[in-house]
């Protein structure tokens, strides 16, 4: 298929081209590459009353796309939810190629990532996965990690009995993996190898701790992505001698986890690191070393332009890409 104009990509037709294995190898390389802060700037939120917007622009070296993911909600109006699209303008015509429903890519580009890091963190055995969390995020993290590893075994917890039931239901339906749902979180944690902290808690307050960490347990934590949020507990941190964050900057300074480490009076930035220098190898010695592992994400344009980008081409190939009968005009 071909278009002259842009083109619109449903959540549904994202789901429909999108596999594990193609998105985790597709942002793993847009990581080994070298990025420069002028190809992937901070994201901008701007605030006026009740309504926000959150802006995360991206030109991924070697992509054919790129362009921004925008967020944005009146907190006052009568649609209480928050809409997401990725516009992408192409480098060989420089318009506009597509508006992408972002909904599953924001979904997808969490856990890979996620994925593409546990693969250089972890042991290269199957492995004991503790789940925190039984949402979308936790959902699809669990599908991201089994393309890179076997999962031998998977506790999940989660404050409603009937939403962790029903996620270790699913996990055996959908995956046919051993999975079961536990009370509390440090019940999940016993004898893991691997931990996703994937549940801020109500009055956001630390879920994970670091004396329930055994030796070799790498863990991931995306939970806590400002700085209002709390996920794991200051221990976790200190506990962990190596930390491997996607947007190094604002992890550190921006999430209300490594805010209250560093008020706790924990040094951490002498251990951590991009995952560019996880991904290009530049981590082996010490990872080899390392006895616990952290990994912590907040996201970035990256990831979404990554994404949205092998979707529009996969699209556009299976003739799911929706033209839109809209022109724009182009200042010479």
């Amino acid at each position: 298929m071909t278009s002259t104009g842009p083109v619109f990509l449903s959540s549904e037709a994202v789901m429909s081209v999108l596999s594990w294995t193609e998105v985790i190898e597709a942002l793993a390389e847009a990581y080994r590459r070298p990025l420069s802060e002028s190809a992937v700037p901070c994201r901008a939120v701007g605030a006026e009353g009740d309504a926000w917007l959150r802006i995360l622009p991206a030109l991924p070296p070697g992509n054919r796309y790129f362009g921004a993911k925008l967020m944005g909600m009146a907190m006052g109006g009568a649609h209480r939810g928050v809409e997401y699209v990725v516009v992408l303008y192409d480098r060989e015509t420089s318009r506009i190629a597509a508006f992408v429903d972002a909904y599953q890519v924001t979904a997808w580009r969490t856990a890979a990532t996620s994925a593409a890091a546990l693969d250089r963190l972890a042991s290269h055995q199957p492995v004991r996965l503790a789940v925190i969390g039984s949402g979308l995020e936790a959902a699809m993290h669990v599908r991201a990690f089994a393309a890179v590893r076997p999962i031998e075994r998977l506790r999940v917890t989660s404050p409603r009995p009937e939403r962790r039931e029903a996620f270790a239901a699913a996990v055996r339906t959908d995956l046919g993996l051993p999975a079961e749902a536990v009370g509390c979180a440090e019940a999940a944690v016993d004898g893991a190898t691997v931990v996703l902290a994937a549940a801020r808690s109500r009055d956001e307050q630390p879920l994970l701790f670091g004396r329930w960490l055994p030796s070799g347990v790498t863990v991931v934590s995306i939970g806590s992505t400002v700085p209002s949020q709390r996920e794991i507990d200051v221990s976790v941190v200190e506990a962990c001698d190596l930390i491997v964050c996607d947007v190094v900057s604002e992890v550190v300074e921006q999430t209300g986890d490594m805010l209250a480490a560093a008020r706790a009076g924990v040094t951490f930035l002498d251990r951590t690191f991009s995952l560019h220098e996880l991904l290009s190898g530049q981590l082996d010695n010490r990872l080899r070393r390392s006895r616990r592992r952290l990994f912590k994400s907040v996201g970035n344009g990256l990831q979404d332009v990554v994404v949205a980008s092998l979707a529009l081409r996969k699209a556009l190939t299976a003739g799911l890409a929706t033209p839109l009968p809209i022109a724009f005009e182009t200042k010479r």
